[in-house]
């Protein structure tokens, strides 16, 4: 029903590289507008700048909300030194020792400027300092300049946005793809395609569809909390990346998705502990549809759903992940099967989702 081609890894690649911390999603939230332009019945935006996309189904409600955000970890400019080096803030969750010497990309008033982050050298560390861990605020960022004033002519700010320079590619199997703002692109890519399939092959459903793009998810979920009140969904499914644990030094428990073993289905995470009897339901759907899944649990971290499924007096609410390795660093892996497998599993989950099966999750 759905495969992944040229045209699909085009758009993935594109919305990978695009310039997007929070704040500052403008550049991937264009790429899905254009994207699903004369797919969609409907676009609009939100006041923060979350896109929704909407497609009208067999009947107007219930209306499915399916939700990934677009934006990525990055960082903000607070300091050019007078020697000409950059500091700076992280925006989302950073793990310090996957910064150094890595290279970043600065968006100023006057196009991009590429640096590196960078520290005291070792060489010159005293043996007591060896040992230690080096964190964000003794970093600084590089860009080649020997002063404030080369800094400042570049165009480069207190406030300005920075992201990971890191280019998207295919591994030579074919099979897992390599890049930055996986976390959360790949919901984003999910999302967008599941509408796409359902237009462009004429799949019935008993609903109106709404594919969104959020902003701001990772400085506290905020694009969540407008989205919701623009769309106003009778239920969601958050399209996220899900933790691999399958590199060494993890416990299953820990956590227990593989890549290329199919989506996860998330039992909980920090944010919300998802509508039990929702759950069920897509666990039966991936079984009936004999499409590969994997029950996960994420004990740190959130998602949107955290806050859809607050919205008013309440929304049932699930989350669907792609397994990825190496969230929230330069460079993020996932596999292709499990994307795909994400989309089907979504579409037949949106194909069965009418008015008495939504309402039967919160009868009581």
């Amino acid at each position: 029903m759905y495969q992944i081609s040229e045209k699909e890894e085009k758009f993935l690649k594109s919305l990978a590289e695009a310039f997007g911390p929070p704040g500052f999603e403008i550049d991937p939230i264009k790429i899905v507008k254009e994207y699903l332009r004369d797919i969609a019945d409907e676009l609009k935006h939100d006041n923060l700048g979350s896109l929704a996309a909407f497609k009208k189904g067999g009947s107007e409600k219930p209306t499915i909300l399916v939700a990934g955000h677009s934006d990525e970890v990055g960082f903000m400019v607070t300091e050019v030194t007078k020697d000409g080096y950059i500091r700076f803030h992280p925006l989302g969750g950073w793990f310090d020792q996957v910064l150094l010497a890595q290279r970043v990309v600065i968006k100023t008033k006057k196009g991009f400027v590429q640096g590196v982050i960078a520290s005291k050298p070792p060489h010159i560390l005293k043996p007591e300092e060896r040992g230690k861990v080096v964190t964000i605020d003794q970093m600084f960022i590089d860009v080649g300049a020997t002063s404030k004033k080369e800094v400042e002519e570049l165009g480069v700010k207190i406030g300005d946005p920075i992201v990971p320079w890191s280019p998207f590619n295919i591994s030579p199997t074919g099979k897992t793809f390599f890049g930055k703002a996986f976390d959360d692109r790949i919901g984003v890519f999910v999302a967008a395609e599941v509408l796409k399939t359902l237009k462009t092959k004429n799949i019935e459903h008993p609903n109106t569809l709404v594919s969104a793009a959020t902003v701001q998810e990772e400085v506290g979920l905020r694009g969540a909390s407008t989205i919701a009140w623009l769309v106003k969904p009778d239920v969601a499914i958050i399209t996220e990346v899900d933790i691999a644990g399958d590199v060494p030094g993890i416990p299953p428990h820990k956590a227990p998705s593989k890549l290329g073993k199919g989506p996860t289905i998330v039992s909980y995470d920090s944010s919300m502990i998802p509508n039990q009897r929702f759950r069920e339901f897509v666990i039966q759907v991936a079984e009936e549809a004999k499409i590969p899944y994997q029950l996960s649990i994420v004990p740190r971290g959130g998602t949107d759903g955290g806050r859809i499924h607050l919205f008013m007096e309440g929304r049932p609410c699930i989350v669907i992940g792609v397994p990825t390795r190496h969230i929230h660093s330069h460079v993020s892996i996932v596999h292709k099967d499990d994307l795909e497998n994400a989309v089907k599993l979504i579409i037949e989950v949106i194909k069965r989702l009418d008015q008495e099966t939504v309402k039967s999750f919160t009868s009581f």
